[in-house]
This record gives structure tokens, sequence and C-alpha cells, in this order.
């Protein structure tokens, strides 16, 4: 499963414009990880131009486009279950990918001719939720927590999905991504909808 979900990660993007490499194909199991293993995706955006900041914390789509190259985790569980700071407290798993071991283990993976970037700054570490706890204090609480830890920036399944729901047209075929080509079917048959069409409803 782990696999399907960081195909949604990858599809959201790759919609965007960014170049996406998977760090493996295999899924880790009978022993522990090694450093480079803790990384699912890494991706780069070529479009980047050097701006005034640097992207919110809260990643959305407006927040890509100040978004040069990450490493990105994803820690999915589909469930009623939510990501809580106790979750956060109680789980070394969940914040692995931060070890200055990982960072060792990726320092060649972006190799550039430009030198016009600050290398050690550049690089932001994602990581891809289900979703934050939507009642204060545990919302601002897990933020701060996450911050602290060395998380540069989160996105939730949720955000993704919306984004690349809408961004399907109907009119094109999605051959080369069996996910996309299954949203555009739903949304061709009225099975999905546009965010924005569920605002007016009577």
């Amino acid at each position: 499963m782990s696999g399907f979900d960081e195909n949604i990660v990858r599809e959201y993007f790759e919609l965007h414009g960014f170049l996406v490499r998977q760090v493996r194909k295999y899924q880790v199991q009978a022993r522990r990880k090694v450093a480079e293993e803790e990384i699912d995706l890494l991706v780069y955006n070529p479009t980047f131009a050097p701006g005034d900041r640097d992207p919110n914390f809260l990643l959305f789509a407006s927040e890509l486009p100040y978004l040069h190259r990450a490493v990105v985790v994803v820690k999915a569980w589909h469930t009623t279950h939510r990501f809580t700071p106790n979750l956060l407290k109680s789980s070394s798993e969940i914040l692995k990918f931060l070890g200055k071991n990982v960072s060792k283990a990726i320092e060649g993976s972006f190799k550039e001719t430009d030198t016009t970037f600050e290398k050690a700054t550049d690089l932001k570490r994602i990581l891809v939720l289900p979703g934050l706890p939507t009642s204060e204090p545990y919302r601002s609480e897990s933020i701060q927590l996450l911050r602290e830890q060395g998380v540069d920036g989160i996105i939730s399944f949720r955000t993704m999905l919306l984004d690349i729901i809408e961004k399907i047209e109907v009119n094109r075929s999605y051959q080369k991504s069996e996910f996309l080509q299954i949203l555009r079917v739903l949304k061709n048959y009225d099975l999905l909808k546009d965010s924005q069409m569920g605002l007016f409803k009577d």
C-alpha cells in the first residue's frame, strides 16, 4: 500500500511541474532501514527562481513555486486515527528521516551546475501526513513539535487529493497513470466533483 501512497504524492508534485525521483522500489519489513531508505521521494523544481521567502510550513499548491528541492517522507494511515502530539512523542519512526546519517546519505542526490543557490538551506524536509488535528491546542502543538524536530513543511493527503481532482480534465486520457485515469473516469461519470462545485449546494 505504501507504493500507492507514494504514487499519489508523486502525481501531485509532477502535476505542479516538479521532477520526482523515487529512492527505492522495495518495502523494508524484516530489518531496520538504513539511512537512505528513510526517504521516499526526492523532488526538484526546475522552474524555481530565488525569491524573497521560503514556502510556508503548511504547504498548499500556492506555496510550491517557492520550493526548490526537498526530501519527502510519506506517512499514510487512511483511517479515522489522526496525527496527534502524543503520537509524535511516542513514535520515533515518524521523524527518523531527520537524522544526520540520512542527510549524509542524500548529499549527492542533487547534483547541479548552478551555484547561485545556497545548498545548506535550500534543501527542505517535507512530511506528508493524513492530516493534523483540527482542534486547538493540539493543532498548534503538533506544528510546533514538528518544527522543533527539523521538519520544514507538511502536506496533507486531503490537500493533495483535492488539488489533483481539480486538475483532472475529463476530456484528456491519462493512460500513463492508472491513478489519474481512475480519477478521470470517476469524474466523467459525476462520481467525483471539484471542490468548488460543492460550495453552492442548496
